[in-house]
C-alpha cells in the first residue's frame, strides 16, 4: 500500500462501522463538514464519507466525495494512524473547491 494510494482496506463500508464511529467517536465541526474520529484495530487509517441529498444533485454529491477522498489521499500521512474517520458534508459543501475543502479539514486537525 503506497503513501498516496487509497485502497479498499482504507475505506469504511459497513453500516455498523459508521454507527460505531458516530456513536463513540470524537466529533468536530466546521462550516461545511462534520467529522467523527475513533480508534480502530487496524494498522492503517480508514475513511467513510456521507453526503446527504440536501447538499445537491448526484453530480454535486459525487464531486464533494471526490474532493474529500483526494484530501484524505494526499494528507493521510499527517493524520493519526489506526483511526477511523467519518466525514459528513453539510449543505453548501457543493460550492467549495479543493483548496477550500482542504483548508477546512486541515483546520479540524490543527485545532484538535
Amino acid at each position: 500500500m503506497g503513501l498516496y494510494n487509497f485502497g479498499k482496506e482504507e475505506r469504511i463500508r459497513r453500516r455498523a462501522d459508521f454507527l460505531r464511529i458516530s456513536r463513540d467517536g470524537a466529533k468536530y465541526q466546521t462550516g461545511h463538514f462534520r467529522l467523527s474520529m475513533c480508534p480502530n484495530s487496524f494498522p492503517h487509517r480508514r475513511l467513510g464519507i456521507t453526503v446527504a441529498k440536501h447538499v445537491g444533485s448526484a453530480v454535486k454529491r459525487n464531486r464533494v466525495k471526490r474532493l474529500i477522498r483526494e484530501f484524505f489521499r494526499l494528507n493521510k500521512g499527517r493524520l493519526p494512524a489506526s483511526t477511523d474517520f467519518v466525514i459528513i458534508a453539510k449543505a453548501g459543501a457543493a460550492g467549495l473547491n479543493f483548496w477550500q475543502v482542504s483548508d477546512e479539514l486541515k483546520g479540524i486537525f490543527r485545532g484538535r
